[in-house]
């Protein structure tokens, strides 16, 4: 499934981190949004590692799940292409 991972977290080493754990597991698409085709189990490792780094007090970080009809339907207008999904990432 496809995870838009969009994120603000005013902390620059919190933000840094979180931006470094995203990247495993999917592609950057602007600067602090995250497109991601993950399995069940890959999105629950995903939460765990985002768990250790957030604070729930100060950072705000939304995971949006898209069926498959809604990512046939993305749109872009302006620079960038729809990512297909990786060969691997490692995580």
């Amino acid at each position: 499934m496809l995870i838009l991972v969009s994120y603000d977290i005013p902390d620059d080493r919190r933000r840094t981190q979180l931006a470094h754990t995203l990247k495993d597991f999917g592609e950057r698409v602007q600067y602090s949004v995250f497109e991601c085709r993950l399995t069940d189990d890959q999105l629950d490792h995903l939460r765990s590692r985002m768990a250790k780094l957030v604070d729930p007090a100060e950072d705000s970080v939304r995971l949006y799940r898209l069926c498959a009809d809604c990512v046939r339907r993305i749109e872009i207008q302006g620079l960038g292409v729809v990512k297909q999904d990786p060969e691997v990432y490692i995580a």
